[in-house]
């Protein structure tokens, strides 16, 4: 998309509710009309994680389309992976408006939304329709808010979308949902990930083909909860973590809209999350596949969530302020990056400031 074009769409958007500017943002990626230039991926970008073969490193984070609506409109953006969801077994209003606000001076949103989606059974659909166009999508599977047994909405999001994902993201850290995290906790977890990981074993013996799973954690850990996480995930040996969700800090947040309930996201939780990150990657070793995501905006802060121990990067509430032809601008930077520095892949800086990082301080 032209950049001048980029622009005027971005203002116009942001003259609406923060709702509504998505859901024209959904519908426009969903009607098939070219948004942005397919661009050719590198050769030096191509990434595996978890026998996945990834044309880049640059993935599209889960809460942007929860519905799998457009998936391959998204794709088209230059994103080497999206990740549709969270979706629960059943269909989900969410929590009451105003839910999602835009902080234009801190480049962030605050969302309380509440895993707002059609349940499982429409979004399934949705990916079997699309299931030949090839790309990698990813599902992010949660729980309902009123579930009697959370754990069993997992097992069940498993063995709905395991024969027809790329991969599974279990989604643990939502703010949003009263309770939700308390499944970090290390006996909570211990017990979830052997029950999706058992569903996930099942599905995968129909299937005839291995299913990746991802642990999605929270960016407002304590070390000895990280810790527990990693003892607990090296245990059960899933197959890669997605760091981080969004954070309850408000710590770089200037807006007078910080002081709204809900989870933060955009550019004041780069530092916090990758921090975590790092942290995460010093407990875990080297052979674990991480996910980073929160507040990356450029080439830049994506190459640096991969300094500091990411395989993969996410990216969503950056794109709500930097348009659809940020995803393109950051792959080609990663591209020119990896050309000048006469790399062969992104892996060679992988881990290259993990200390750096890990040693910060947490506020």
């Amino acid at each position: 998309m032209n950049p001048t074009l980029d622009r005027l769409a971005r203002q116009a958007l942001f003259r609406l509710n923060p709702e509504h500017a998505h859901r024209l943002a959904i519908m426009a990626l969903k009607s098939g009309v070219p948004v942005c230039g397919e661009r050719e991926a590198s050769r030096r970008l191509k990434t595996i994680v978890a026998g996945m073969v990834f044309p880049n490193p640059l993935g599209l984070a889960a809460g942007f389309d929860k519905n799998a609506e457009a998936p391959d409109g998204i794709l088209r953006l230059g994103f080497g992976f999206v990740e549709c969801g969270t979706v629960t077994p059943q269909p989900q209003a969410g929590n009451p408006r105003p839910r999602l606000f835009r902080l234009e001076e801190d480049r962030a949103l605050i969302n309380r939304l509440g895993f707002n989606n059609d349940g499982l059974v429409a979004v399934r659909e949705r990916l079997k329709q699309r299931a030949n166009n090839g790309g990698i999508v990813g599902v992010n599977i949660g729980a309902n808010k009123d579930s009697a047994d959370r754990i069993a909405d997992y097992e069940t999001g498993v063995r709905a979308f395991g024969d027809i994902a790329s991969y599974l993201a279990v989604n643990i850290s939502s703010p949003n949902t009263v309770g939700l995290r308390a499944l970090q906790d290390r006996e909570n977890l211990s017990e979830l990930l052997k029950r999706v990981l058992a569903a996930r074993d099942e599905v995968a013996k129909q299937r005839r083909a291995p299913i990746p799973l991802f642990l999605k954690i929270a960016p407002d850990l304590t070390e000895d909860a990280m810790a527990d996480i990693a003892v607990e995930v090296l245990d059960k040996r899933i197959d890669g973590l997605i760091i981080s969700n969004t954070t309850l800090s408000r710590r770089g947040a200037t807006s007078r809209k910080a002081h709204e309930t809900g989870g933060l996201s955009g550019q004041p939780l780069f530092e916090r999350s990758t921090m975590v990150l790092a942290r995460m990657r010093r407990l875990v070793g080297p052979a674990m596949p991480l996910i980073g995501v929160g507040g990356v905006h450029s080439t830049e802060t994506a190459l640096e969530k991969i300094r500091a121990g990411a395989d993969l990067v996410q990216i969503y509430t950056s794109m709500i302020f930097g348009g659809a032809s940020l995803p393109g601008q950051i792959v080609a930077g990663m591209s020119a990056y990896a050309q000048r520095e006469n790399l062969t892949s992104l892996r060679q800086i992988r881990d290259s400031r993990v200390d750096a990082w890990a040693e910060r301080q947490l506020d």
